[in-house]
């Protein structure tokens, strides 16, 4: 029997796929047609930015190996992770914990969980190679195109130096018509960079986001340690597929990562693609994990999976933010309502692929509901945004440090004439960064409700 799961300080089988509703039957194919991002690094603001030369100095082939020193890849290493479980292979890093994981059958946020969006491995070194051995698992969607695989940023110092990808392993095939998933095992690989400066170094690995990853084993050709606590504080964020990443070029060019960088905080990210539907099991994570600053997007899978009437979403709201503040009842809490999605504005849920798109190879998304039905209590986008606004400041009354986001000001109607969703519900490369820059400026901005106001 493998040994249970550790929990990090730091911040074929078949599958059956019971879907919640058409659209989150089918809500993990958003980046089947996802195109490969560029292979060159993309560049990210400060304290994450490019280094073209560093980039063009390494190279993840496989080429023979100098890298002697390895290293058990241990929860001190791990940033990013609520839980490191302890597999046949290495070490799975999960974004919720055993405990909730146990809560729910759903296939849907499993697979979501165990992506690794914003989980990072951190460490010091002289080390001039760095290689990751990883087992991945790697989806095929029945009638779409092949996706690419997952990338792994190497960042040096701050900077975003070199990319990576995992060859082999396991493949995960969903048949979205009969809404089941068979996993046949495949072969571990490596993600390899050489060329590093020969100085005294922090080095982090930052994960692919949209790709699942047991971890091997860490090589370098010398020694690495743990990078000491920065004293940066802890910024804890929840949301939906939007936040995991989902079509993000790459894991540091997320929108959360990129605020991150801005804000100049250390990232934990619970973003989960199709699984951001007021479980208690998640409000119970979240309150259960260290943070300074907390945030949680709310809407847009209410409302594309049809899950809940106003009714239901008043309550479930007050019950989720009174579970968050039973462990933080003092730190900073960011209400976010839903970006501009022109589908759901005024048409409930659920959501479900245009027919239409799969012959053009880009897949797209259209609302199925019926409008009038939002008379009666079904949820659109601007009535989640009313409601979240109006919770909100009731509530606040009574908690100063509780602040609200409205979804528009970082996403709006103008943004989707200029930056179309390409999909019809989840941002592209661009949008990711203008969404991350806008949360930077509104939240750690000297007036925003995550200003440090430590000095």
């Amino acid at each position: 029997m493998a040994p249970g799961p550790t929990r990090c300080t730091a911040a074929g089988r078949g599958l059956a796929l019971k879907p919640r509703a058409a659209a989150h039957a089918v809500i993990c194919m958003r980046e089947a047609a996802r195109p490969t991002p560029d292979p060159r690094p993309v560049r990210s603001p400060s304290p994450i930015q490019t280094s073209q030369q560093q980039a063009e100095a390494m190279n993840c082939e496989h080429n023979p190996t100098t890298a002697t020193v390895t290293t058990p890849i241990t929860a001190d290493l791990v940033r990013g992770a609520l839980e490191l479980e302890q597999t046949a292979h290495g070490v799975l890093p999960h974004r919720l914990p055993a405990r909730a994981r146990a809560q729910s059958t759903d296939g849907q946020l499993a697979m979501a969980e165990a992506q690794p969006s914003g989980v990072r491995l951190v460490f010091r070194t002289r080390a001039t190679t760095v290689e990751l051995d990883a087992l991945p698992t790697k989806r095929v969607y029945a009638g779409a195109p092949p996706r690419p695989d997952g990338v792994y940023d190497l960042v040096v110092d701050g900077r975003l130096a070199g990319q990576a990808s995992v060859a082999g392993g396991n493949t995960m095939t969903i048949d979205m018509t009969a809404g089941t998933a068979e996993t046949r095992p495949g072969t571990p690989g490596t993600a390899r960079w050489s060329g590093l400066p020969g100085a005294e170094k922090d080095v982090e690995i930052w994960l692919p986001h949209n790709e699942s990853a047991e971890l091997l084993a860490l090589r370098t050709d010398a020694p690495v340690e743990p990078v000491p606590g920065t004293g940066r504080r802890v910024w804890l964020h929840h949301g939906s597929s939007i936040s995991q990443g989902s079509n993000a070029a790459n894991p540091t060019a997320t929108w959360p990562a990129l605020a991150a960088a801005l804000g100049g905080v250390e990232l934990v990210n619970l973003g989960l693609g199709g699984s951001a539907l007021l479980d208690p099991f998640t409000a119970r994570a979240l309150r259960d994990t260290p943070a300074d600053l907390i945030s949680v997007k709310i809407g847009i899978n209410l409302v594309n999976a049809d899950l809940m009437r106003l009714r239901a979403l008043t309550s479930s709201v007050h019950g989720f933010l009174d579970t968050v503040r039973e462990g933080h009842p003092t730190t900073p809490l960011l209400v976010v309502s839903p970006i501009h999605c022109p589908i759901h504005e005024d048409v409930p849920g659920p959501s479900a692929p245009d027919p239409a798109s799969f012959a053009t190879g880009q897949l797209r998304f259209r609302a199925t509901g019926d409008p009038a039905e939002a008379a009666s209590g079904k949820l659109t986008l601007k009535v989640v945004r009313e409601e979240l606004a109006r919770i909100v400041e009731q509530r606040a009354a009574q908690d100063e440090n509780l602040h609200h986001l409205d979804g528009p000001d970082l996403y709006g109607e103008a943004d989707f004439a200029e930056l179309p969703l390409p999909d019809g519900l989840h941002p592209d490369a661009a949008t990711h960064r203008r969404i991350g820059e806008r949360f930077a400026g509104l939240a750690f901005s000297a007036n925003g409700p995550f200003a440090d106001r430590s000095s």
